[in-house]
Formats: structure tokens, sequence, C-alpha cells
């Protein structure tokens, strides 16, 4: 990676640390609008008022991988096939109620918990929880040590055996490093919808709904307040803020 190449890595990286946002709102179709990021002035810290969060309806999930695949795109992490790293920022997983026989499919990434398991064993401060809640790895911390990895009960997080070439710019990743899904803080902090969430908007599906869980006039949080929705491992008291419905 040349020097402008890595100065422009180490601003990004920077900027997604501290970036902060603001809630607005855009009109996707017809009757339907989709609360998203709205960026503050540069340099202005993430604030605590706002609490982003996901809702995924697993009912229009059945046969489709747009969010798995826009990831990838967005964030450039398609994997070294027939290597040891198997990044997995968001993947599809299939279950099977064994009482009824019903199947559910749904992706799972990083549940960006109020308490994160992550956060709590890392012996360096590379696992961190944004004040908007986001949690992130700090990569010229991260020691490589997978305690992190083996503290998530999600599976979210993978470790990078090789040497990456072709990073994005405002991604950057490196070899013996821990990474995972970071609700592209990137683009939230600069007004855009998670590529996720994008993705599965533009394909129709509309299964991923992303706002402020903190304000109670969000899509989401009215969302919320009329069904009953399900966090995977309710039981151990992690606070995930990805939350499912139809599961």
């Amino acid at each position: 990676m040349s020097t402008s190449d890595k100065n422009t890595a180490d601003l990004a990286r920077r900027r997604f640390l501290s970036g902060a946002v603001a809630l607005g709102s855009i009109s996707i179709a017809s009757g339907f609008t989709l609360y998203t990021a709205s960026a503050r002035p540069k340099g202005e810290p993430a604030s605590s008022k706002i609490r982003w969060g996901l809702l995924i309806d697993t009912s229009k999930c059945d046969d489709c991988t747009v969010c798995v695949e826009a990831c990838k795109t967005e964030n450039g992490w398609e994997g070294h096939r027939g290597n040891l790293t198997d990044p997995q920022w968001i993947r599809k997983v299939d279950l099977t109620d064994k009482s009824t026989g019903r199947k559910s499919s749904l992706p799972v990434m990083c549940q960006h918990c109020d308490s994160p398991p992550c956060v709590d064993v890392c012996p360096v401060g590379a696992s961190m929880k944004r004040a908007d809640g986001i949690v992130l790895v700090d990569r010229h911390l991260c020691i490589g040590c997978r305690y992190c990895m083996m503290a998530c009960p999600y599976g979210a997080r993978s470790f990078v055996h090789e040497e990456i070439t072709d990073q994005k710019p405002y991604m950057p990743r490196g070899q013996g490093t821990v990474e995972a899904c970071t609700l592209c803080a990137h683009r939230i902090d600069e007004g855009q919808l998670p590529a996720c969430v994008e993705a599965c908007t533009k394909s129709g599906r509309e299964a991923m709904l992303f706002g402020d869980l903190n304000d109670p006039d969000s899509a989401i949080s009215k969302r919320i307040a009329q069904i009953s929705t399900v966090k995977l491992r309710a039981d151990l008291g992690l606070d995930p803020h990805v939350q499912y419905v139809n599961l």
C-alpha cells in the first residue's frame, strides 16, 4: 500500500471511529419512508443520544443473499477461497424448528450488543463500542489474540490469516487481526444506509429496517412497538440491537 493510500485509510479509520450522525429520512417508494443517517459536521463525536439498530423480517429472506453480496462488495471481504481466511461479516443461517418443522432463513452479523462480551475480554482495548452503539475493532491495536472471537456467541468475527490486497481505502484490513460487521459506520457517518439495508431495499424485499432505536418517532422504533420481535440469545442479557421478526 502506498503512503498516500495509507494516509487515506488512516483518515477513513479515524472518521468512522469518531464520526457522528443525526436522523433523517428518504422516501424510497410510494407510502414507504425509510429513516437513515444524516451526517453531522466533521469532527463532532458520536453521540449516545442515538442508538443505531436493525430490524429484520425473516419471512422475506428465503432464497436471497443480496445483503451478503452487498456487504462483500462494499467492504472488500470476498474471501480467499482455498486459503485459511474465511471472512463472514454477514452470513445466511438456515434454521429448522424441531417441534414443528418450520424453516427460517436469516442473515446473521455482529449484533452490536449493548453489553458486548467481545469488548469485555479484549486485553488491549481494540474491541470497542462507539457512543452510538456500533461495535468496532481497531486493527491498529488488535494483537490477534482472538479472545473476542471466542467470547462472541454469534460467531460474528473472523481472523485474517493472509496478507490482504486490493483493500478499500475506507475499510482497511490487516493480516493477523480480527474483523466483523461495522454496520457500515463509514456510510452512516456520511448520511447513508448500511450497504446490506440499501441493497435489500433496492431488491424490493424490504426485509431490513435501519434506524435510531432511541427515537420513538423513528420508523424502526414505531415498528418494534407494534410487533413482537426476537433477539438472538436474549437469555445472555447482552441486549443485541439487531432484532428479528417472523423467526
